[in-house]
């Protein structure tokens, strides 16, 4: 299961495979964090910013957590403003109701 709330139809192709990396990366608190911001901001990238997301996104789960949230310092080439901007983001870590 995905957090997926937004459909993928309007993306670009590239987009799409971002979209569906980001919500399936291996670690849960990873596709939260990823697939909501990559929901969020995905359809407004041009393609240099798509490239530094997609640096980004090649990153170890396990590293990207610890830097995100403060456990062990960002590595130099990660101090720029994409990243600043993905461990500002509040993802909505509250599971989804579902109508019984």
């Amino acid at each position: 299961m995905t957090g997926l709330k937004r459909s993928s139809a309007d993306l670009d192709p590239r987009r799409r495979r971002m979209l569906f990396r980001c919500w399936h990366r291996g670690i849960r608190e990873m596709d939260l964090i990823l697939g909501q911001f990559a929901e969020e901001n995905l359809a407004d990238m041009d393609d240099d910013m798509l490239d530094v997301f997609e640096m980004i996104m090649a990153e170890e789960d396990n590293d990207l957590i610890r830097w995100i949230n403060g456990a062990d310092p960002v590595p130099e080439h990660l101090r720029i403003p994409l990243f600043d901007r993905i461990c500002a983001y509040k993802p909505d870590f509250d599971p989804v109701e579902k109508d019984i």
